[in-house]
């Protein structure tokens, strides 16, 4: 476009020179918006813990297919519930459920989501998306896969995936928590989606802790947390934009 016009003083100069203006103030606004957002959001902690001994771990052998067999020749734990020594829970979703204002609209999704097939699991074991995000499923494994989704709200699909480097595109055009995965070749494989209207959600890391920024100023925010075995559980918080928000979240073990 600069090319265009990088002499002369015809038409087309001005209509850049315009365009530059209009662009440059688009991005003024834009900044003055999510400056005001900002200013009127705050931010979501904690962390989410497992009281009690943890189940017992199922171990995993894969001989019935000699290329999986080969990743684990000596099996591998499953991973229901992960949690580490001082009881922190891996793979929880947590998001906000109700409370946002009224007058909120959530931004339209960006990026695309990558879930791999690799080592004969899912990688990421839990994930969340946007409603109507972009996804990619990999399969990174020299084997069939096959990717059999359980949504009941969303259109269920069940795809083959022949071999290394094949890619499925999806996405899912309703809220769900969560969309599982799984593949009937190798029954063990699972993964779990969790589909949402708005961006305020995270998925636990190995100490249990979650961080959700941004989220609008309210009074009475509904939150809650999900996990694939031990089901769910929700707290009320207000959040403003003074200081962070804390939640605790505890799912009683053995």
């Amino acid at each position: 476009m600069a090319a265009m016009t990088t002499k002369g003083s015809g038409p087309a100069q001005r209509v850049a020179g315009n365009s530059r203006f209009a662009g440059g103030l688009v991005v003024a606004l834009a900044c003055q918006l999510l400056a005001a957002i900002t200013a009127n959001a705050g931010t979501l902690s904690g962390k989410v813990r497992l009281a009690g001994t943890p189940p017992p771990h199922h171990k995993i052998i894969m001989t019935a297919d000699p290329v999986c067999d080969s990743l684990y020749p000596k099996g591998r734990e499953d991973e229901m519930v992960v949690a580490d020594n001082s009881g922190g829970l891996a793979n929880v979703l947590v998001y906000v459920k109700s409370g946002l204002p009224e007058k909120y609209r959530a931004p339209a999704p960006i990026g695309v989501v990558h879930i791999d097939q690799k080592g004969c699991e899912y990688v990421p074991h839990v994930i969340g998306v946007r409603v109507g995000q972009d996804i990619e499923i990999g399969n990174e494994d020299a084997t069939l896969h096959n990717v059999n989704t359980k949504a009941v709200l969303n259109e269920p699909f069940n795809k083959a995936m022949a071999g290394k480097g094949q890619v499925l595109n999806t996405a899912f055009q309703h809220a769900e928590v969560a969309v599982k995965l799984k593949c009937d070749i190798h029954p063990w494989m699972a993964a779990y989606v969790g589909v949402f209207a708005n961006p305020f959600f995270a998925v636990t890391g190995a100490d249990g802790s979650f961080t959700i920024n941004d989220v609008p100023k309210g009074d009475k925010y509904t939150v809650e947390a999900w996990h694939e075995t031990l089901g769910t559980q929700t707290a009320t918080i207000a959040i403003d934009e003074k200081s962070p928000a804390n939640l605790q979240f505890t799912f009683a073990g053995n």
